[in-house]
């Protein structure tokens, strides 16, 4: 019985696939070849550049398949209402960032200590682009609710607080701007709620247990 379940966890987390695939439109639009716009206020003028931030905001990378794989463990059907509103948020920053490309203003970075040093790296393989809406931001706010389901309180707060965190390190590295935020939650919120609605049967979900 425990076989055949960890069989069925392979067989649920292999649908993880269709991030990387879709992921393949973030190099062709992370350009500014369509032309470039600039959405930063004051207030992201104001906000410094914080290097340590970058420890959270690399974080981000196994964070979100590590609750994913979380989520596939303990409850299909959030599983795949997170998942498929990642993708689909996903594809509407895409298409926003083909119509409407948008880029954030970087410090120069001086020094060689282990921060500054992972903030070269980070601003050297992600171009300035695809800031707005943010999927630093849009997945982790995903997660967020994904998890609001969960009974657990320490995973549920832990992941709420590495995702609040995360959040906001893309502000203090200066890979994004209050607006990119706003709009990816928004982005968000919006497809969780339309997966919401579509009501997966749980029939279909213990059928390919």
């Amino acid at each position: 019985m425990e076989k055949e379940r960890i069989k069925s966890n392979i067989f649920h987390m292999l649908s993880l696939v269709s991030i990387p695939i879709i992921n393949v439109f973030y190099a062709l639009l992370n350009n500014a070849n369509r032309g470039v716009y600039t959405i930063i206020t004051e207030v992201d003028r104001n906000i410094p550049f914080v290097k340590e931030f970058i420890v959270p905001y690399i974080i981000w990378y196994p964070f979100i398949f590590l609750t994913l794989f979380y989520l596939c463990t303990k409850d299909l059907k959030i599983y795949y209402r997170t998942l498929i509103s990642l993708n689909l948020g996903l594809i509407i920053c895409y298409i926003t960032y083909f119509l409407f490309q948008t880029t954030v203003p970087r410090p120069i970075l001086y020094g060689d200590d282990l921060f500054t040093k992972l903030t070269r790296i980070i601003y050297y393989f992600d171009k300035p682009f695809n800031c707005f809406p943010s999927i630093h931001v849009l997945t982790c706010y995903l997660m967020i609710k994904g998890i609001s389901f969960e009974e657990n309180l320490f995973i549920k707060f832990s992941v709420y607080i590495v995702s609040t965190i995360i959040i906001i390190s893309t502000l203090f590295v200066k890979q994004h701007v209050v607006l990119d935020l706003v709009s990816a939650i928004l982005v968000g919120e919006f497809v969780f709620y339309l997966v919401g609605r579509l009501n997966f049967k749980r029939n279909f979900i213990s059928d390919t247990q």
